[in-house]
């Protein structure tokens, strides 16, 4: 055995011994080696124990796959027949190559592989956001509340070119929740949607609804606003006030995303819902007012009322089943960063929710491919579809 090789399982047993509890003297009779010595490895690990390597799982690479590797290369196999030899996945072997092969020559070296993959994962690793460029360039975006999804998404579209802009929403949100994984800004937490500066598992509560009468529901609506292929099909709820003396309407395109909102000054019964609703809908073109899907709340009591003054169908959600209105959901969520829970939601007047709708409508959505719903719903607006051509019976 080479004396490196011996001296670093003497090192090992030895640390072994002093985690038994061993005194540094009896460790270093155990596996012979002079005092001095043992007080050597002492000082390089800086007066404390190391921490044992963990055994590295089966599902990665080790030495003994990057040694097949590199034999199988030299002997002409391609990635398909080494993977097949080695029982991988042929995208590992391909990745595996691609991360660790030499940048100048493309020559794969085992070893240097393996020392490659053993730099990578040593942790902690340095937080990408202690770049002070990419850290500035995400809190501009967080401060206009754009969502951590939002802000990624967009730097990759600007930076096309440049890896060291392009960061993950989890990278963000870790540099938000995480002591120590970032630089940005402790008070940055606050513009996110939830504005908590932790992560917490969210439940599901439900409430009880009344009784509405000829209703229609979810299951009747038109296939063509399921699969949200043609625009016109809103889905619509209300955020709730302090004590439930307050409302704002939400109505939500489902094709586009964008947002509504519905002024209730006077509360949320179901004559100021309709009221409200009807005053709303009117000012969209004909094409657009396909199809309303709301939940069954007691405040659609009127639906019929609002079907016969905007000509748009109501559809509504089986009970208990919010991801029937699931872009309406996402958007009432947005929405509680302006309009916090346990608010009087009656002190906002029509100007302030244009402003937010806006600001929600100029917000880059990656569903839209990085357009905003308000691109997406001028799209529409630019070219209304065409009349249906008449037919003679």
């Amino acid at each position: 055995m080479p004396a490196s090789q011996a001296g670093k399982e003497r090192q090992a047993l030895f640390w072994n011994l002093i985690r038994q509890g061993h005194s540094a003297s009896g460790a270093c009779e155990a596996v012979g080696v002079n005092r001095r010595q043992g007080y050597r490895w002492i000082k390089a690990a800086g007066g404390r124990i190391p921490v044992p390597d963990r055994p590295r799982s089966d599902r990665y690479l080790g030495q003994d796959d990057r040694l097949a590797i590199a034999d199988l290369r030299l002997a002409g196999a391609g990635v398909r027949e080494i993977a097949r030899e080695l029982g991988r996945a042929p995208s590992t072997i391909s990745r595996e190559l691609r991360r660790n092969s030499q940048n100048t020559t493309g020559a794969y070296r085992p070893h240097a592989a393996q020392k490659r993959c053993d730099l990578r994962a040593r942790r902690p690793k340095p937080g990408k956001l202690q770049d002070p460029t990419l850290a500035a360039a995400v809190e501009r975006r967080l401060v206009k509340n754009w969502s951590p999804q939002q802000i990624s998404d967009d730097l990759t579209r600007a930076f096309p070119d440049r890896e060291d802009m392009h960061v993950s929403h989890e990278t963000i949100y870790q540099s938000l929740f995480v002591q120590g994984r970032g630089q940005l800004r402790v008070e940055l937490h606050r513009h996110l949607r939830t504005g908590r500066a932790a992560r917490r598992p969210r439940g599901q509560h439900f409430t009880a609804k009344g009784r509405i009468r000829d209703k229609v529901m979810i299951s009747d609506r038109p296939a063509e606003a399921k699969d949200r292929a043609v625009a016109g099909h809103w889905e619509g709820d209300l955020i709730i006030g302090t004590a439930s003396g307050s409302a704002i309407g939400t109505l939500v395109e489902r094709s586009t995303r964008y947002v509504m909102l519905v002024h209730l000054p006077h509360g949320h019964s179901a004559e100021n819902v309709r009221d409200g609703l009807v005053t709303t809908i009117s000012t969209l073109p004909a094409h657009l007012r396909r199809s309303l899907t709301w939940d069954q709340g007691t405040e659609m009591a009127r639906h019929r009322e609002i079907t016969l003054a905007t000509e748009m169908a109501i559809y509504f959600c089986d009970p208990h089943s919010p991801w029937q209105r699931g872009s309406n959901e996402n958007t009432n969520g947005l929405l509680r960063q302006y309009f916090p829970k346990g608010t009087n939601l009656s002190t906002h007047d029509p100007g302030r929710l244009l402003d937010v709708a806006t600001e929600l409508n100029q917000r880059p959505r990656r569903t839209l491919g990085g357009s905003t719903p308000a691109q997406a719903l001028q799209k529409l607006l630019s070219n209304p579809p065409e009349p249906p051509v008449a037919t003679i019976p």
